[in-house]
């Protein structure tokens, strides 16, 4: 099937990509003498996938034509600056199940930000992503329809089944809104997580659709041959990625380990 999605993987070292970037932003500044603001990524990080994060952060830096600031959302610090303080439960999978909710908060609940968890490899310049934002909504993110058949992922970790599923995976959050002003530390660290990753303090016109290709979920969503609409512009290991020995052998894995070379291999040259 992989063969049928043929694109072009670009080969720019990390240097090259961030030097496009500030000269991008220098044309910016000059033709608008405004310095283009820097797009908030906020990257859910669990310490069993460091490497999940460095090569999600490493995919968004490379192809982006447009400046990102990316900031992981650890736990730990979170919980040391008294900004999340509830306890584990027993079916969170990592340690960004709740924190995730916390973007609006931590982006000054000022224009738009994405959070997206560390399990994805970026295809696509977020450019086109951040372009589809639409200021009538409180939030936008693929709308999935799955209901997975699995019942452990990643590293043996208990599959759970609920309405929306996967929708707070990966969201653009019009921070500024008023209903997600709503989304304080107070109400994160205290409402269950029906209402959460349901996005239950929103009414559904509210909500925001962008298409699949964003969060394309590996093992359920496929490629349709000469369909450019179906190739993935960011793909999501939801089940697992090849940083966990048990799937190592998975479906776009080849990618991702292509990418984590790739990514050693620019850290090195900055060094």
């Amino acid at each position: 099937m992989f063969q049928a999605f043929k694109f072009s993987i670009s080969t720019h070292n990390y240097e090259t990509v961030m030097s496009s970037v500030v000269k991008d932003l220098h044309s910016n500044v000059e033709k608008s003498e405004t310095p283009l603001r820097p797009f908030k990524i906020f990257v859910g990080y669990d310490p069993r996938e460091d490497v999940a994060y460095e090569v999600c952060r490493y995919s968004l830096l490379k192809r982006s034509s447009i400046p990102l600031e990316i900031t992981p959302i650890k736990q730990c610090e979170l919980r040391e600056q008294g900004l999340y303080w509830r306890e584990r439960g027993k079916l969170e999978s990592t340690e960004f199940s709740f924190s995730r909710f916390l973007t609006p908060y931590l982006a000054d609940y000022e224009g738009w930000a994405m959070f997206v968890d560390c399990d994805f490899l970026y295809l696509g310049d977020i450019k086109e992503l951040r372009d589809m934002v639409d200021d009538k909504y409180a939030l936008m993110c693929v709308q999935h329809d799955y209901t997975p058949k699995e019942t452990t992922k990643m590293d043996g970790a208990v599959q759970t089944v609920y309405p929306r599923k996967n929708w707070s995976s990966m969201v653009l959050y019009n921070c500024g809104h008023p209903k997600n002003r709503g989304l304080t530390p107070e109400v994160v660290n205290s409402e269950s997580g029906a209402f959460l990753h349901r996005f239950m303090w929103l009414e559904d016109e509210e909500i925001g659709e962008v298409p699949f290709v964003w969060n394309f979920l590996v093992g359920h969503n496929k490629v349709v041959e000469g369909d450019p609409a179906t190739f993935p512009k960011a793909i999501h290991y939801t089940l697992g990625g090849p940083w966990f020995e048990a799937w190592k052998d998975c479906e776009f894995g080849e990618l991702w380990l292509k990418e984590l070379e790739e990514s050693k291999k620019a850290k090195e040259k900055v060094v």
